[in-house]
């Protein structure tokens, strides 16, 4: 075991031994995060009704959330680099208890947008550290175990829609978010207790100039990063608004809305560790590449459809085609990361994606509130279809 945690194939468990403790208790704070996160998406009606808010300045409260987070990446890959993991995971998540904190209390649109800042830099100080340890624990079985990672944003998602079915018919929108500060803060002392992790702090430099000359060595890994790129800039316009398009462009109630919003994250569930582990017996960009055609074909459909049974059997397949890219392009990455830049390396791919992640929801609140959702969802697909073809290229 090396400095940063590093262990033997032999000892890849996934939920025994220390590397499997780290990875549950890893995959349970980002569900919690994301739960928090997400729960934002089926309450936008309410949330923009009670703030006297459009689905234009509501866009731009959930970019600052994301464009803080994609900020955040690289600094927090590559410091976790220099100094230890733990140095980064435990400031982010007190952060993130702050932001949460916060947002349960906000009247008015200028403090739900600094609360949304200060949860997206908490999210930017944990996930590349996170995400980054669990490649430290994990190298045979790295696909898998970034798989059940990333499958905890689909137990977060599937937490806030339960709890906005719940809040939507007895509270006001800002009622889970004390309790998600309580779970992270829960996460934060059962992490301290397992790591046995250094926290230091010393001089280091951020070479930028490096991580970026490596990440662009290659027409191949150029097209691998404008089409995660495109795939993010689809979930950030994708995940903030679903259940606010069903609503007023498919007709269904805000309680069916978030009834399908769950369903996108169940299979979501499923499909991340199957996924990872398909990726690890065989090529990850041609299992990419299927995915995010899937995916392209299966909006395009929905966006079209005039059928409650065609939306909702479109999403399933969706859902199927798109959720299999998280544990993916982190793999991806980290395959072609050096040991000692595996930290800087994910965390500058995912500046990358999650500033396109960022601008998605600006652009379709905008083009929702100018044009309508069929244009903004519409464009949605076409970028996975051309992300598809990056991939597999």
């Amino acid at each position: 075991m090396d400095s940063h945690g590093r262990t033997s194939a032999d000892g890849e468990r996934l939920t025994s031994g220390r590397a499997g403790r780290m990875l549950v208790t890893l995959s349970i704070g980002w569900a919690v995060v994301q739960g928090g996160r997400f729960v934002l998406s089926p309450l936008l009606p309410a949330i923009i009704a009670d703030l006297g808010i459009t689905e234009a300045t509501a866009g731009i409260a959930f970019a600052a959330l994301g464009g803080v987070y994609a900020l955040t990446q690289y600094p927090s890959g590559r410091l976790s680099d220099r100094w230890s993991r733990a140095t980064l995971i435990v400031p982010g998540l007190v952060v993130m208890i702050v932001g949460f904190a916060l947002l349960s209390g906000v009247e008015s649109y200028l403090p739900f947008v600094l609360a949304s800042v200060v949860i997206g830099l908490g999210k930017g100080l944990f996930a590349i550290p996170s995400r980054a340890l669990v490649s430290d624990l994990y190298v045979e079985r790295r696909g898998r175990a970034l798989g059940v990672f990333t499958a905890g944003t689909d137990v977060g998602g599937l937490l806030a829609s339960a709890a906005a079915v719940v809040v939507l018919a007895s509270a006001t929108w800002h009622a889970p978010f004390v309790p998600v500060a309580v779970a992270l803060a829960v996460v934060a002392v059962v992490f301290v207790g397992l790591s046995d992790e250094p926290y230091r702090v010393e001089p280091a430099s951020l070479d930028v100039s490096t991580t970026v000359r490596r990440l662009v060595a290659s027409g191949d890994q150029r097209r691998t990063l404008v089409a995660f790129a495109l795939f993010y800039f689809m979930v950030g316009g994708f995940i903030n608004f679903f259940p606010t398009y069903l609503a007023q462009a498919k007709g269904f109630s805000e309680s069916l809305a978030s009834v399908a919003f769950a369903v996108v994250f169940v299979v979501g569930f499923a499909t991340k560790p199957v996924a990872g582990g398909l990726s690890d017996r065989f090529r990850r960009q041609d299992v990419s590449a299927a995915g995010l055609a899937v995916a392209a074909v299966a909006l395009a459909v929905i966006v079209v459809a005039d059928s409650s049974l065609v939306v909702w059997a479109s999403t399933l397949v969706l859902a199927l085609g798109y959720k299999t890219q998280f544990p993916l392009a982190d793999a991806i990455v980290m395959d072609d990361a050096p040991a000692d830049g595996m930290g800087a390396d994910l965390g500058a791919a995912r500046a990358l994606f999650l500033t396109a992640s960022a601008v998605g929801p600006a652009y379709v609140g905008i083009v929702a509130t100018y044009a309508g959702y069929t244009l903004a969802f519409g464009s949605l697909a076409a970028s996975l279809l051309v992300a598809a073809l990056f991939v597999w290229r």
